[in-house]
């Protein structure tokens, strides 16, 4: 069974009040919940945890490589413009795959582009919690693939 760390960046502690628009209604509890459910259908083990500090998230990922194998990380704002995060992601041997709630690159112009994207395995934005998911099925691919070869 495969460690996931989901690393929750900035205001999604509010998911469910801020923005349903945009974000949806569903809390972040709801979405932990939906997440460690789908892991253990996938036979992966899911830790979720949230943070408002980038400080909180670099030491996270930073500490990732004892305990998890792959990390699902939305990054929030810290998309944007954390080098900080960026390198982290960087200096890390865990795949790392970022997700967005919402699709950023048809949202305003700052949020556009993503700093810590090229750094990542992959990224899945604009699917709601969806995009949480469809990054689970896709580690639970991953290593499907490693044991076929």
């Amino acid at each position: 069974m495969a460690n996931v760390l989901v690393l929750h960046g900035p205001n999604l502690n509010l998911l469910g009040k801020r923005e349903p628009d945009v974000y949806g209604i569903a809390t972040l509890d709801e979405l932990n919940r939906r997440l460690i459910e789908l892991g253990t259908k996938l036979d992966l083990d899911v830790t979720c945890y949230q943070s408002n500090m980038e400080g909180d998230l670099i030491n996270h990922l930073h500490f990732a490589s004892e305990k998890f194998d792959y990390i699902i990380l939305n990054p929030g704002a810290y998309t944007h413009y954390s080098y900080a995060i960026r390198d982290a992601i960087a200096s890390i041997d865990i795949p790392v795959i970022e997700v967005h709630l919402s699709n950023i690159h048809a949202r305003e112009a700052f949020r556009t582009t993503s700093v810590t994207a090229p750094v990542s395995q992959g990224q899945i934005v604009g699917f709601g919690l969806m995009s949480y998911e469809l990054a689970l099925i896709s580690i639970q691919q991953k290593l499907n693939e490693a044991t076929d070869v």
